[in-house]
């Protein structure tokens, strides 16, 4: 049991001493969603399958049928305590919350969201959950531009849930920075280019249930300047490009289950179990894998 406790929380301490951490959220409920959603996807052996978190006081935790385990924290006095299976019957403590939530924060919290593959999430995106809403922020920075516009990947299942999915990305604020469109009325091509990178529809068969009626919203900022390619510094009279070009985006992915992706609007179906995707093409969907 000391084997399994001192690996639980020896990410924690090394965070700590390096001193590279920042304070996390004073929200104890949201915080305890964010480390036991972290917990179940960095230690599925011991908390299998996502579970819905209960709350009678003094305690907001999870329990874990499969292993008999019970994870969640005392309000009373801040702590992180786990019971059954190698920590016995008694609740066991592990380490404040505060304590666990700044190691989260510090590797970009990918981890703590259940509904989401961030897995090959791009470097400089943070994530964080409370309840329903995903937020998903590059913290003012802007990184390079991803290949892929989604952020909260739906991953892979074990089995075939038969929920489907319907997502919607609605912009509410975008801007392009160095790129100058000088000739008058005429608007700036390259922000119509990477709006629709970012907009459109969804859908997803055999969906974990945790994604229905999910809120992703994103505050981020891109470095879109290799991804010009070659262009020309300048176009005297109709262009002029000054690097670094940056584009931010806000917008906000809503979720509604729906009874057949195929009768849907959407662009583009992924099959989440089957790991099968198909694309809209001349009105109907044409599988590509």
């Amino acid at each position: 049991m000391r084997n399994t406790l001192k690996n639980f929380a020896m990410g924690t301490c090394a965070i700590l001493l390096s001193g590279n951490f920042h304070l996390a959220s004073a929200d104890m409920g949201s915080d305890t969603e964010i480390l036991l959603n972290w917990a179940e996807n960095t230690y599925p052996s011991y908390f299998p399958t996502h579970q819905v978190t209960q709350n009678i006081d003094p305690w907001i935790f999870r329990h874990y049928p499969d292993t008999g385990i019970y994870a969640g924290v005392n309000k009373n006095d801040g702590n992180v305590y786990v019971m059954g299976g190698p920590w016995g019957d008694n609740p066991a403590v592990i380490s404040p919350l505060t304590d666990l939530i700044a190691q989260i924060n510090n590797s970009g919290g990918n981890g703590g969201i259940p509904a989401c593959n961030t897995a090959s999430a791009p470097a400089g995106l943070t994530y964080t959950q409370s309840g329903n809403v995903v937020n998903v922020t590059t913290n003012g920075s802007c990184i390079p531009l991803p290949t892929s516009n989604g952020f909260c990947q739906i991953p892979q299942q074990s089995s075939a849930s038969g929920i489907s999915i319907l997502t919607t990305s609605n912009i509410t604020s975008s801007a392009i920075n160095g790129i100058t469109i000088t000739i008058p009325g005429i608007p700036n091509p390259f922000e119509s280019l990477v709006n629709n990178f970012a907009s459109g529809k969804h859908c997803t068969v055999n969906a974990p249930a945790e994604s229905a009626n999910l809120i992703v919203n994103s505050d981020i900022c891109f470095d879109i300047t290799t991804a010009l390619g070659s262009i020309p510094d300048s176009i005297p009279g109709i262009l002029t490009i000054t690097p670094p070009v940056t584009f931010a985006l806000k917008d906000t992915v809503t979720s509604q289950t729906v009874a057949d992706c195929f009768t849907t609007d959407a662009e583009t179906i992924y099959n989440a179990f089957t790991n099968e995707v198909w694309i809209k093409k001349d009105g109907s969907f044409e599988k590509v894998n």
